[in-house]
C-alpha cells in the first residue's frame, strides 16, 4: 500500500510539472506567434480573428510541443523532489531506482494517449477547419482551404492543382497526358466539382499536339476520369505534417501504388507512432540528470541541459528525415536513431549511479 502512494506521489509530480510546463509553452507561443501573424492582418481578418484562429490550431501546438514538455517537465518534477531530498530518502527506505522510474512512466503513458489521440483525431480537423475559417475571413465564404497548389502523377497523366476548396471543388487544375513520353494533350479547367460519385470539368480546354501543329478544343463542361477523391486531394493539398497517422499511411499507400516517393508521409507516420518510445527515451535522460552528474547542480542548470538536450533531439531528426531520402534507407530509422541514442546514453547515465 505505501509502494503504491509512492508511486502515485511521484506520478501526480511528474504529470502536474508536464502540464505546468505545457501550459508555459503554449502560452509563450501563442504570444510571439500572435505578434508574429498581426502583419496579415486583412479585409475581415482582424485582430482578434489573429487570436481565434490561433487558439483554433492549440491542439496542433500541443502535439509538437508534447515530447519537449515531457522532457523539461520530468526535469522539474524530480529535480523538485531530489531538491526536498524526498528522493534520497525513498531510495534509504529501500526504493529501487527502476522503482522510481516506473512510477514517472506512469504520467507519461497517459500523457502518449491523450498526445496520440489528439494527433488522430483532433488536430487534423482543427488544422484544417482553422486554415479554412482564416481564408474565408480574408477572402470571404467560399474562399480555398488551401494557399498553395500541388503535383500529382496517375499513370501516364500528370496533374497540376491550384487548391481545393471547402465544398470539394478544385481550382485551376491543368493535366498533362503523355504517349510513350511524348506530350500527347494538355486539358486546363477553370475548376472541378465533385459530384458525388465522380468529377465533372468546367470552362475546359482540351489543346491537342499534332506532329507539326496543335489543335485547342473548348467545352462547357466535361467528365474527368479519375480515381483521385476528394480525400486524396485534400492530403495532397495540406500540410503533410498536420495530417493523421491513418492519413499518412494512407497517403503513403496511395503514392507508392502510382510509383512516387512516398519518404516524407512515411517520415511522419513514424514521428507519431514511435512517439511512446520517444518520450520514454527523452523520460531517461531527464532521470539521468536527476540521479546522475547533474544531481548535485541547480534545478535550473538541469532546466536549461534539459531545453538544450530537446533541441539537439529536434534537430538530429530534422536532419535525419532528408538524409533518408538522399540515402534511401527506412523514414523509420530517421526516427528511430535519435530515440534509441537518447534512450541508450539515460541508461548508461543511470547505471552508473546504480
Amino acid at each position: 500500500m505505501i509502494l503504491d502512494r509512492l508511486d502515485g506521489y511521484i506520478a501526480r509530480t511528474v504529470l502536474a510539472a508536464i502540464l505546468v510546463v505545457q501550459v508555459v509553452l503554449l502560452g509563450l507561443d501563442l504570444i510571439i506567434t500572435y505578434i508574429d501573424d498581426l502583419n496579415d492582418i486583412e479585409g475581415g481578418y482582424g485582430a482578434f480573428d489573429v487570436f481565434l484562429y490561433l487558439c483554433m490550431r492549440l491542439p496542433w501546438r500541443f502535439y509538437q510541443y508534447a515530447p519537449v514538455g515531457v522532457l523539461i517537465g520530468a526535469l522539474i518534477g524530480l529535480g523538485s523532489m531530489a531538491s526536498a531530498n524526498e528522493l534520497t530518502i525513498m531510495r534509504a527506505a529501500g526504493r529501487s531506482l527502476n522503482r522510481i522510474l516506473w512510477g514517472v512512466m506512469k504520467p507519461i503513458i497517459l500523457v502518449v494517449v491523450i498526445v496520440l489521440s489528439i494527433a488522430q483525431f483532433v488536430s487534423p480537423a482543427t488544422e484544417q477547419y482553422a486554415d479554412a475559417w482564416r481564408v474565408q475571413q480574408m477572402q470571404g465564404e467560399g474562399a480555398m482551404v488551401t494557399e498553395r497548389g500541388g503535383w500529382q502523377r496517375e499513370d501516364g497523366d500528370f496533374y497540376r492543382f491550384g487548391a481545393i476548396r471547402s465544398d470539394n471543388t478544385v481550382l485551376d487544375l491543368t493535366r498533362y497526358h503523355f504517349d510513350n513520353h511524348d506530350l500527347e494533350s494538355v486539358t486546363s479547367a477553370r475548376l472541378a466539382r465533385w459530384m458525388g460519385d465522380h468529377w465533372q470539368l468546367e470552362d475546359v480546354a482540351i489543346t491537342r499536339v499534332l506532329d507539326e501543329s496543335t489543335e485547342v478544343e473548348r467545352l462547357a463542361v466535361q467528365q474527368w476520369e479519375t480515381s483521385l477523391t476528394p480525400q486524396q486531394l485534400t492530403r495532397l493539398l495540406r500540410d503533410v505534417e498536420t495530417q493523421s497517422p491513418s492519413e499518412l499511411w494512407a497517403y503513403a499507400s496511395f503514392l507508392k501504388s502510382q510509383g512516387l516517393e512516398a519518404s516524407q508521409p512515411l517520415l511522419y507516420f513514424w514521428q507519431k507512432m514511435l512517439l511512446p518510445l520517444t518520450m520514454a527515451s527523452l523520460v531517461l535522460i531527464a532521470a539521468s540528470f536527476v540521479f546522475g552528474p547533474l544531481r548535485t547542480v541547480a534545478a535550473g542548470t538541469r532546466v536549461f541541459y534539459g531545453v538544450i538536450t530537446g533541441l539537439i533531439f529536434k534537430y538530429v531528426q530534422d536532419l535525419l528525415a532528408p538524409a533518408s531520402i538522399v540515402f534511401g534507407f527506412s523514414p523509420a530509422w530517421a526516427v528511430l536513431v535519435p530515440t534509441l541514442v537518447c534512450g541508450a546514453v539515460g541508461l548508461y547515465f543511470l547505471r552508473r549511479t546504480g
